[in-house]
């Protein structure tokens, strides 16, 4: 590849064809998993590197990365997008799929594990395990996807191998083992008691050190009784335990499957130099091995539940290049050049350029996804690495690539045959629990927005977008601060829209304290056709809940009937205006007991205004209640925040109604809290329960502000 090619890919060492597959059995998807700054992205690097797919490594430090081409990645040095990475070893192809790690894009880290038929969970041998790892590891067992560990940074002085493979045990549970263990710039394999030596750069086989035998054999036994409880030869144990040496063959094939079957996850150790911490690249043919060997090919993975379009049964669907096409959007991107690009899993079928097939999304109008069913032809086929979109001429069953011009596809969308649709159920995705107002900084930036939003929700399943009729702002439900930031900075870098934030205003509503009279009178007369309108109405207020009610005791005519409905539509116009800070009222009921009628000068818009300014008058003479939005909430944390977040909660004026044991160590608090109070709790609960912690909400009931903060809210109206 030209110098000029590599930078125009954005990398340092971008290869050029890419990789193909034309059996699934040779297809490996494997997810990285982990916390942010775990090493995953430049994991990636190394392996892309040691198989010859790129000739050098980037660094995330200089925004050259494969995994992290997009512009605001390269600016904050994080992964904020699923990528895909391909490569080949032996005539293996391996897709690498790298996530993100902060808990704001889980999104994308969700499609990842859709794609994937294994997770791989990259632990820092400096920071160990967190919290969310652990919630990760969880999900992939109930599932029972493989897994597999790899403890990176263990050449950095603070990073320590035994120690983080204790922690994992300790997290993750039984099941999990070292297959090697680390010595400076060697790693020593268990079982085939093995050593290899990289310091000087090359995977060089050495004699093993005699201070770390006596290691080898207590760490290979336990190796070897960890994989032979999970064999499916049920008389192995016995042989092993009556003291017959089991070949090393046997062994390998007995973790192999009890990897793919997600009973055994082996742990490796790596290093790559980065940043202050130079030396060898470690342990790269030995993570290649498990991945390739270890790792369940798609045959094995089982397809997501198909079903037809209306929900009927689909028949049987297999991981099958021959069978009907059934494939899955994972990933939606736009570029300004290219257009729309989609990331397809293939889980049944054979995908092909040029080709008209059926795109189909259900299942998620709540977060401003609508059900569509339409027929597109697929544009070109690629193999994106990086910013480089190399062509291919199809893709099979189990295999992952990208595909151009599909104008109708979003996130999670189903492809399928036209003439036979099929709808895959649509995977789980977490709330988006914090919302942010935004508002278009200039006439032009609004003429653009409503389309650049539509581009943003058609990509990220975890957005959802509110134009909210009562307070009138356009409000983004965002995972946190930094999905936040992306979606706006993606809205300017992107779309060339500028928007700024504002204090979002929660739906308050007005009712009144007491019983009161009103008098409305509209009289005008300036010559021609006058206006005439009186009438007197008596308001009491109605319990929480209670709505509105309208009645007419009338006696003599005084309003003609034609106008009581008139007097009753201004008293609903004004209530929905609010008659002091602004907002709707609600629960009252007004009763219209007298007035006054012209027979020339009397109208419908002037006993409309006349109730208006009745219901208004009225509200002078008590004191009007401002009531608060307040939500039923659902708190899961680990049991040791529950002290913390219950405090917390009744700092919030929260009532805690109490709190049940969840499987896992966990335990569901539920309150009842008002909306004012948990605008940002979104973040506020992940800082408190270290990014372990989710909440649900749900609206319940409107309850009187208390005084002294229902003065500040109106004042503030005021101000408004």
């Amino acid at each position: 590849m030209t110098d000029r090619k590599a930078d125009r890919a954005g990398h340092p060492g971008a290869a050029g064809r890419a990789p193909e597959a034309d059996r699934p059995d040779t297809i490996r998807n494997v997810v990285l998993v982990g916390h942010s700054g775990a090493g995953k992205t430049t994991l990636v690097e190394a392996l892309l590197a040691a198989t010859g797919t790129v000739q050098r490594p980037g660094r995330v430090e200089d925004g050259t990365t494969v995994s992290d081409h997009d512009d605001v990645e390269v600016r904050q040095h994080r992964s904020v997008n699923l990528s895909l990475a391909p490569l080949m070893h032996g005539n293996v192809k391996v897709n690498l799929l790298d996530t993100p790690g902060y808990a704001d894009f889980v999104g994308d880290l969700r499609a990842g594990l859709r794609a994937a038929d294994a997770a791989l969970f990259v632990v820092s041998a400096v920071d160990g395990v967190d919290g969310v790892t652990r919630m990760l590891w969880e999900e992939c067992a109930s599932v029972r996807m493989p897994r597999a560990v790899v403890i990176t940074k263990i050449d950095q002085q603070r990073g320590d191998f035994d120690e983080v493979v204790a922690a994992c045990q300790e997290a993750f549970g039984e099941g999990v083992l070292p297959c090697y263990f680390p010595a400076g710039d060697r790693l020593y394999g268990l079982l085939s008691r093995r050593c290899f030596d990289y310091a000087t750069g090359e995977r060089v086989e050495c004699t093993p050190d005699a201070a770390y035998l006596d290691r080898i054999e207590e760490q290979r036994a336990s190796l070897i009784e960890g994989v032979i409880q999970e064999s499916e030869d049920e008389g192995l144990m016995d042989r092993y335990l009556a003291g017959e040496e089991i070949g090393v063959k046997t062994l390998i094939d007995d973790l192999e499957k009890a990897v793919a079957r997600g009973g055994f996850h082996p742990v490796l150790a790596t290093s790559v130099p980065h940043g202050d911490h130079p030396g060898p690249v470690v342990g790269m043919a030995e993570l290649l091995e498990v991945i390739t060997q270890a790792f369940p090919s798609p045959l094995e993975h089982g397809v997501p539940t198909v079903t037809t379009i209306d929900g009927g049964p689909a028949g049987p669907i297999a991981c099958d290049p021959d069978g009907p096409l059934v494939a899955e959007v994972v990933k939606t991107t736009s570029d300004p050049y290219v257009g729309r690009i989609s990331l397809v899993r293939v889980f049944s079928g054979t995908l092909l350029p040029d080709t008209v097939v059926h795109v189909s999304g259900h299942g998620l109008t709540d977060r401003g996804h609508e059900d569509h069913d339409v027929d597109e032809r697929v544009g070109a086929l690629t193999s994106p690495l990086g910013k480089t979109q190399r062509t291919i001429s199809r893709c099979i069953a189990g295999d992952i690539c990208a595909v151009a011009k599909l104008g109708h596809a979003e996130t999670g969308d189903t492809i399928s045959p036209r003439e036979r649709p099929l709808l895959m159920a649509p995977w789980q995705m977490p709330d988006p629990l914090l919302p942010t107002a935004i508002r278009a900084k200039s006439k032009a930036d609004e003429d653009k927005l409503s389309q650049a939003l539509a581009r943003l929700v058609a990509e990220d399943p975890t957005l959802r977008l509110e134009n909210n009729s009562e307070t009138r702002q356009l409000v983004l439900w965002c995972m946190g601060e930094a999905h936040a930031d992306v979606l706006l900075e993606r809205l300017s870098s992107r779309y060339g829209v500028e928007v700024e934030t504002v204090k979002l205003r929660v739906p308050l509503r007005e009712t009144f304290g007491g019983r009161a009279q009103g008098l409305g009178r509209h009289v005008k007369q300036s010559g021609g056709h006058g206006q005439y309108a009186i009438c007197h109405v008596e308001v009491e207020p109605l319990g929480s809940g209670g709505g509105f009610e309208f009645s007419d005791k009338i006696v003599g005519g005084v309003v003609p009937r034609q106008f009581i409905p008139s007097v009753e539509k201004g008293v609903r116009t004004q209530m929905a205006r609010g008659v002091t800070a602004g907002y709707p009222v609600v629960d009252i009921r007004v009763r219209l007991y007298d007035g006054k009628a012209h027979s020339v000068d009397s109208s419908d818009m002037a006993f409309q205004t006349a109730g208006a300014l009745a219901l208004k008058d009225a509200a002078g003479k008590v004191p009007m209640l401002l009531l608060e939005p307040v939500d039923e909430v659902g708190v899961l944390v680990p049991d040791d925040y529950v002290g913390a977040v219950m405090s917390d909660l009744s700092s919030r004026r929260g009532r805690v109604l109490g709190s049940e044991a969840v499987p896992g160590g966990r335990t569901l608090i539920r309150a009842e809290v008002p909306q004012l109070e948990i605008v940002r709790y979104a973040i506020d609960l992940r800082s408190m329960s270290q990014g372990t912690g989710t909440f649900r909400r749900a609206f319940l009931r409107y309850e009187p502000l208390p005084a002294q903060l229902a003065d500040k809210v109106a004042a503030a109206a005021g101000e408004e």
